[in-house]
């Protein structure tokens, strides 16, 4: 992803006097800073202008920022010159109206009001620590003190306080036990340590802080050891390494079980992104490329080596549950998704899989039901909706009836067969008009092949069966945003840590992003799911399957139940 230059802001009469000075050479300490970040903003222009693929729209967001692509705000920029408002719910042009395709109710089913950003109610806060005050001098069918007639009952809503506090992502205790000597003997004393004060220096909490904070939230080692140095207790980032490390090695086994239920999902989402691992790069990378041209002289092996890296991330769903994997090195995002489905049960059919139009997404040999990103098609005509609005327009608002039918259909929770005959009668009039307009813009010479709008229709007609299969398919998605948006911790990680060193760190990472984001995306406590992984390791070594973010809870409890028989059952006594 492109680096947003920095923007200086000089209006003439300052770039003039700017180079006055310079001609004077008078100039000022500020002069530096101004001056150099022009020229890097120069060089980093001249490298995107080379770009071949980047369009003035597409410039102009890399400068400015990526707005949002919501139909209603991208039709507000052209909206100026159109009569009718370009927020409702519904498109309001004739050939996509869909006032006779569905219900009143059906369109006023969604919340039109958008969501705030007020505060949190008390429940929540999940993760707090839940405290019950009783009545200090009252109970429950005592006398009333005020009149002396009635009777006091429990109203099962308490009055509920909300308390936060800060402290260091890591806490320390520093035990000093105090130690005797005997002057004659010699004989060391040392007072008994409290209770939980074992032998580990490191809580299995710490692990999965740590891990949490680089690999969920991008915080990297370095800037969590400035923290918790300027808070007073020193974690030196080659500790957090080591930490982390050796945690991840008890998490291997869920790794694998994660595989093999990803293999057997219903439908598989996948694509990728770049990703910078030094083991592969520069001098490093050298050395390899002479090392494989050596041992191809020698008839070892064959073919070109791959310089490029991504991170592929795959996203598999069934019965409500949701897996995701991440692959960082040189494979893409198809082979990763092979060596995934390769797993798979044979007696299962292939799955759907949903990617966009690139053939690098494809899995080989192994067949898939595929599906493509209707958001990829539909984001073609955004980025040029400035240039030819009308037909844009046209397209966009044709696609916002297909969202607005899928998003009633999850509130409603319909079932995949249910779906697909709510879209079949609600969509699949909406979507075959727009077929037939796609054609009649090329046949009727209504816009040039090869102009960009022409491309962003070629693409759509082109990829017309894969983009419309949820009209075929029970279960078949609309697009691949669920697995864009998982790709997002790599892209903050990648951005606030900028690289791997080895691929053993990259495999970490993909481990832990792995864990953390499934956690997520099945409303599960990651911190509380990595402890418990760290604190039975033990037993997900043996049964992995129980210890899925979906069911860990129940083998807690399982586990907490057989505890409690054994230290009930009266002991045997032996004559």
């Amino acid at each position: 992803m492109a680096k947003t230059p920095t923007i200086v802001e000089l209006d003439m009469k300052e770039l003039e006097d700017l180079l006055q000075r310079t001609e004077a050479r008078q100039l000022r300490d500020e002069d530096y800073e101004t001056t150099k970040t022009m020229l890097l903003s120069y060089v980093e222009l001249v490298g995107l202008l080379k770009d071949k693929n980047v369009s003035i729209s597409r410039l102009r967001k890399l400068l400015f920022g990526l707005k949002t692509e919501k139909t209603a705000d991208v039709l507000a920029s052209i909206a100026s010159t159109e009569s009718e408002p370009s927020g409702q719910d519904q498109p309001a042009e004739s050939g996509h109206t869909n006032t006779s395709e569905q219900s009143e109710s059906e369109q006023s089913e969604l919340p039109s009001r958008k969501k705030g950003h007020g505060r949190n109610g008390a429940d929540a806060y999940t993760g707090a620590e839940q405290i019950y005050v009783s009545h200090e001098s009252l109970q429950a069918g005592d006398e009333c003190p005020s009149c002396d007639k009635g009777t006091l009952y429990d109203t099962r809503r308490p009055r509920v306080l909300v308390r936060l506090t800060g402290q260091a992502p890591i806490g320390a205790k520093v035990i000093r036990l105090q130690q005797l000597r005997c002057n004659l003997c010699g004989k060391l004393y040392t007072a008994k340590a409290p209770e939980g004060a074992d032998s580990k220096k490191c809580d299995a909490t710490v692990g999965s802080m740590i891990a949490l904070l680089k690999y969920g939230s991008g915080l990297p080692f370095n800037r969590q050891e400035g923290l918790q140095g300027l808070l007073g207790i020193p974690l030196p980032a080659s500790t957090q390494w080591d930490i982390v490390h050796a945690q991840a090695q008890h998490f291997w086994p869920v790794w694998d079980e994660l595989l093999n239920q990803a293999a057997n999902g219903d439908v598989e989402y996948n694509d990728d992104t770049i990703v910078r691992i030094l083991e592969h790069m520069g001098e490093r990378a050298r050395q390899r490329a002479l090392a494989e041209a050596s041992s191809e002289d020698s008839g070892e092996k064959n073919g070109e080596s791959r310089t490029g890296l991504f991170t592929s991330g795959v996203v598999s769903t069934r019965a409500g549950r949701r897996i995701v994997l991440f692959f960082s090195g040189p494979r893409h995002a198809g082979e990763n998704l092979r060596e995934v489905l390769l797993r798979r049960a044979k007696e299962l059919g292939p799955p759907i899989q949903m990617c966009d139009a690139l053939s690098r997404n494809l899995p080989g040999e192994l067949k898939t039901i595929l599906a493509n990103c209707l958001a990829h098609a539909r984001r073609r005509f955004v980025d040029v909706v400035e240039n030819f609005p009308e037909p844009c327009r046209h397209v966009l608002e044709a696609l916002k009836v297909v969202y607005h039918n899928d998003a009633i259909a999850r509130k409603r929770k319909l079932s995949a067969e249910a779906r697909l005959e709510f879209h079949q009668a609600h969509s699949g009039p909406t979507m075959e008009r727009l077929k037939i307009w796609l054609n009649q813009q090329f046949e009727q010479r209504l816009v040039e092949p090869n102009s960009s709008l022409g491309g962003a229709i070629a693409y759509m007609l082109k990829h017309w069966e894969k983009l419309t299969l949820f009209l075929r398919v029970p279960g078949a998605p609309l697009d691949n945003n669920i697995c864009e948006q998982a790709l997002k911790k790599a892209i903050l990680h990648r951005k606030n840590a900028l690289f791997y060193k080895t691929d053993n760190g990259a495999r970490v990472g993909d481990l832990y992003m792995s864990l953390i984001y499934t956690c997520q995306l099945n409303k599960v406590n990651p911190f509380d799911y990595l402890t418990e992984l760290e604190r039975h390791a033990d037993q997900v070594a043996c049964h992995p399957e129980r210890w899925m973010p979906w069911n860990y809870r129940e083998a807690l409890t399982a586990q907490s139940s057989e505890e409690l028989g054994d230290a009930q059952a009266p002991s045997k006594v032996i004559s």
